[in-house]
């Protein structure tokens, strides 16, 4: 049981040590539904190309991180827990669940140029480049 499955590598550990404990049969179960979009309001998540639900089903998803299944809250029964704790909610931003962003001006184009920003290799990149900027300063 997780929270969520993001990146899918803390889930790929849990997973093999329950094996390396003997487990003949692992099933991850995830509080939240799959996450397949990035966030757009503020929270620094990976890029959609680096969440393991992207572009994947459960099949794939079992496979990649080692689970004999995988089940997830659904999106309905979360609106629905929500609801219940504040029946003035009327409207659930779960963009990065459904992919559907509630301010309605997100194109393809802005996740692209987001992807640019916030992939592994793009912080990266800007790491190497900081990297020999401060070098440079130092050798002058």
């Amino acid at each position: 049981m997780d929270d969520s499955i993001v990146r899918g590598t803390t889930s790929e550990q849990i997973i093999e040590m329950a094996r390396d404990s003997g487990a003949n049969k692992v099933f991850m179960v995830s509080a939240a539904p799959e996450v397949r979009f990035p966030n757009v309001y503020g929270i620094d998540m990976p890029s959609a190309n680096e969440l393991i639900a992207h572009g994947r089903d459960n099949e794939a998803i079992c496979k990649q991180i080692g689970a004999d299944a995988l089940i997830y809250q659904t999106i309905p029964d979360l609106i629905e827990a929500v609801g219940l704790g504040n029946p003035d909610v009327k409207l659930f931003e779960a963009s990065v669940f459904n992919g559907e962003y509630v301010t309605g001006d997100i194109d393809q184009v802005y996740l692209d140029f987001l992807d640019s920003l916030r992939s592994d290799d793009a912080k990266t990149q800007r790491e190497i480049q900081a990297d020999l900027a401060n070098l440079e300063l130092h050798n002058e």
